[in-house]
């Protein structure tokens, strides 16, 4: 079983593809686009001249919409009694894990996808 979380959470690390001082100078930014609406702000501080601030708006983006997704299948699962209410939680906790992984990633300067979701982000690249 934790070779399978291990697997789950061992995401590729883009790190080496960015520049030290852009990650140095981006750090905050990066870890703010993982908080909500906030994806945004990487792209704002730097004009989008930041390739670092950029992945990880893609990141917090992608994090977003299916922190939305959740939350509509969470309202409807909450009509189940009991199950609908378990399931609802667990999947908010599991955006806030994802959430958290995503501020430490950006915070320690790795360029690391997201488990499960953080491969869509090749979908926005183009």
């Amino acid at each position: 079983m934790s070779d399978n979380l291990n697997d789950l959470l061992n995401t590729p690390d883009d790190s080496a593809m960015y520049d030290t001082q852009d990650i140095q100078s981006n750090k905050i930014w990066a870890a703010l686009s993982y908080v909500g609406i906030l994806f945004i702000l990487p792209l704002l501080i730097n004009s989008g001249n930041s390739r670092y601030g950029k992945y990880h708006a893609n990141q917090g983006f992608i994090l977003f919409i299916t922190d939305i997704v959740v939350s509509i299948a969470g309202a409807v699962l909450g009509l189940i009694p009991i199950v609908g209410g378990i399931l609802s939680t667990l999947l908010s906790l599991c955006i806030l894990v994802l959430m958290i992984i995503g501020i430490i990633n950006a915070a320690t300067g790795k360029a690391k996808q997201l488990p499960i979701i953080g491969g869509l982000m090749h979908v926005f690249d183009k």
